[in-house]
């Protein structure tokens, strides 16, 4: 009897378990019937507004450069509209799928407080871009020297500007860095004096030197009138004169 007893009790229980299984696919049935097509909706629709967006930043760049838009602005707005755009689908997406985005935004923004906290160069870096594209110190085009670096400027992003030095050499510098160190534009002007320092061994004194320098500056059809060429003495060894 004891054993049958047994046998009873196993049997109860397994059908109590039989009972929870179909009960929680049940469940699963009703979520996948009232989610399920939102779901799938929601996934295509991110697949679609991803792909537009790409469209949109490809044809907004086509367009400001088309307009004659400064080249240092246009890959700054479109990287800032992408990411706006991809944020804004991103949530969409969420709340039509029946997420509750409010809390989603509350638990986002004290996450991004907390990384912007621990982000807090790569944001100096955005408000020096920023700077940057506003005050304009340099433009794409441009041949600059910063941080121990020349290079003629090919690109400014959102965090960092990117450099093509003479031997063609890539150097990205963070914007926060130069936006707080001294720049030098060598192209910001139309023109720009170049210092040479010339040896002359067969000059008899420094008033011939000076000719010899002063008649070749006049007969070179490169080098400008205006303003007039400085011809100084440098200095004065055995038998030269450095003007």
């Amino acid at each position: 009897m004891l054993y049958l007893h047994f046998i009873l009790l196993q049997s109860s229980s397994f059908s109590s378990k039989i009972k929870n299984l179909d009960y929680y696919i049940e469940k699963l049935e009703q979520i996948i019937v009232r989610f399920g097509p939102r779901i799938i909706v929601g996934f295509i629709a991110l697949i679609i507004g991803m792909w537009l967006i790409r469209k949109f930043s490809h044809g907004l760049t086509t367009l400001l450069m088309a307009r004659n838009v400064d080249k240092s602005l246009v890959p700054f707005v479109r990287s800032v509209l992408s990411i706006f755009l991809k944020a804004t689908l991103i949530m969409s997406v969420l709340s039509f799928m029946g997420f509750n985005t409010t809390s989603f935004i509350t638990a986002l923004g004290a996450a991004g407080l907390a990384v912007g906290l621990a982000l807090q160069g790569s944001l100096s870096n955005f408000a020096g871009g920023v700077l940057i594209l506003m005050f304009k110190p340099f433009r794409v085009g441009d041949f600059i020297e910063a941080v121990g670096h020349k290079g003629t400027v090919k690109e400014i992003q959102i965090l960092y500007t990117t450099i093509i030095t003479p031997d063609n050499k890539k150097v990205v510098i963070p914007n926060g860095t130069l936006s707080n160190k001294d720049v030098i534009n060598f192209t910001a002007e139309d023109t720009r004096r170049i210092d040479l320092k010339i040896p002359l061994a067969n000059a008899k004194s420094i008033e011939e030197a000076k000719n010899i320098i002063q008649n070749i500056i006049s007969t070179e059809g490169k080098i400008m009138n205006s303003p007039a060429a400085l011809i100084g003495v440098h200095d004065i060894g055995t038998g030269i004169i450095s003007l």
